[in-house]
C-alpha cells in the first residue's frame, strides 16, 4: 500500500489519476488517497509518517526539510498557482505596475491559505518588499471555502490564492482578478511531487509513477476540456465549465524539473529566510532529487 497526501485543487493530477483506474492498476500497487486542506497540513502527516508521497507546493516543503522530514521533490507539476482577486474598486493589472499595486493594500485585509502556503510566502514577500507588511492584515485559512465565506461576510475583500479560488470569487461573489498569475512570481513552483526518502516505494514505483503523471499534466496541457469534464465527473460540486476556466487561467503543467522552476524556488526560499519561516537556506539538492526526472523528460519542458 502506498499513502498520497493530495489537495482539493482541480488542476493536480491526483483529481484525474482518481478518474482513472487503469492508471491506478498500472502501477501495480494499492494506492490509498488523503485530502488536506493546506500544503503545511500535509508537511504534518509527513512528519507522522501518515503518508508516502504528495502533492505539495515548494515553500511548505522546504520548511518541512528544516524540520528534519526525509522529503524530496522528485518531479513538477504546475507553476505560477497564485492568483490575487477582491471585490474592491483597487486599480489591477495592467493599470499599474505591481510595486504600486501592493502599496494599495495598507489598511486592508487579505485572506490567504494556511501561513507558509506558497500563497502566504508570496504576499508576504512582496508586501515586506514595498515596506508595509505591518499596516496590512493577512487572515489565514485552513480551506479555501473559508476564504469564500470571509468574503461574503466583508470581513476580507482581497483574497491570494488558486486559479479556483479566483473562480469561484468571480462566479459566485461578482469579484475579479486583480492580478494574474503569470505576472506575479515567473515560475512559482505551485506544486510538485515530494516523496518520503525513507518511504516504501522502489525505484520502479517512482518511474511509473512519474511517468503516468506526466500523461496527465499532457492531458491538462492538451485537452483541457476533456479534461475538465473528467473532473466534474468525479467532484460533482462544480461543472466543468467552471473547472475549464480555473485550468485554463494558469495552464502551464509539466513533471519536468526546469532551471526556472528549480530558480524560482530557491529565490523563494530566501523571501522564507528573510521573513522568518526557516532559520536557514538549503541547497539544490537538499530540496531536489533529479535524478528520475532527468531519466524520464529529456525532451524540453512543458510549461
Amino acid at each position: 500500500m502506498f499513502r498520497i497526501g493530495h489537495l482539493s485543487t482541480f488542476y493536480h493530477t491526483s483529481i484525474l489519476f482518481l478518474t482513472k483506474k487503469e492508471f491506478m492498476e498500472r502501477l501495480g500497487v494499492e494506492l490509498r488517497w488523503r485530502l488536506f486542506g493546506t500544503g503545511p497540513a500535509i508537511i504534518d502527516a509527513f512528519d507522522k509518517r501518515e503518508i508516502d508521497l504528495a502533492y505539495l507546493g515548494l515553500t511548505p516543503a522546504i520548511t518541512g526539510i528544516e524540520r528534519g522530514i526525509p522529503i524530496k521533490c522528485i518531479a513538477g507539476g504546475h507553476v505560477e498557482g497564485t492568483v490575487i482577486c477582491g471585490l474592491n474598486s483597487l486599480k489591477a493589472y495592467p493599470e499599474i505596475d505591481l510595486k504600486e499595486f501592493f502599496l494599495q493594500f495598507r489598511g486592508k485585509v487579505i485572506g490567504v491559505p494556511a501561513k507558509g502556503s506558497i500563497h502566504d510566502v508570496i504576499i508576504r514577500g512582496y508586501l515586506e518588499e514595498s515596506g508595509i507588511l505591518h499596516m496590512v492584515e493577512i487572515k489565514n485559512f485552513q480551506w479555501a471555502d473559508q476564504i469564500i465565506e470571509a468574503m461574503k461576510k466583508g470581513e476580507v475583500s482581497i483574497a491570494a490564492g488558486t486559479p479556483n479560488l479566483a473562480i469561484a470569487v468571480k462566479r459566485f461573489l461578482g469579484g475579479r482578478i486583480l492580478w494574474p498569475p503569470d505576472r506575479l512570481w515567473p515560475y512559482s513552483p505551485s506544486y510538485g511531487i515530494l516523496i518520503r526518502t525513507d518511504g516504501p516505494h522502489d525505484d520502479k514505483f517512482i518511474r511509473e509513477f512519474i511517468g503516468l503523471h506526466e500523461e496527465l499534466c499532457n492531458l491538462l496541457r492538451e485537452k483541457p476540456l476533456e479534461a475538465s469534464e473528467l473532473i466534474a465527473s468525479l467532484v460533482g460540486v462544480v461543472d466543468a465549465d467552471f473547472i475549464y476556466e480555473a485550468i485554463q487561467l494558469s495552464p502551464r503543467y509539466c513533471a519536468s524539473l526546469p532551471e526556472e522552476y528549480i530558480s524560482s524556488t530557491l529565490g523563494l526560499m530566501k523571501v522564507m529566510k528573510r521573513l522568518g519561516y526557516i532559520n536557514r537556506e538549503f541547497s539544490r539538492d537538499e530540496i531536489f532529487d533529479e535524478r528520475f526526472i532527468r531519466e524520464l523528460h529529456q525532451e524540453k519542458s512543458h510549461y
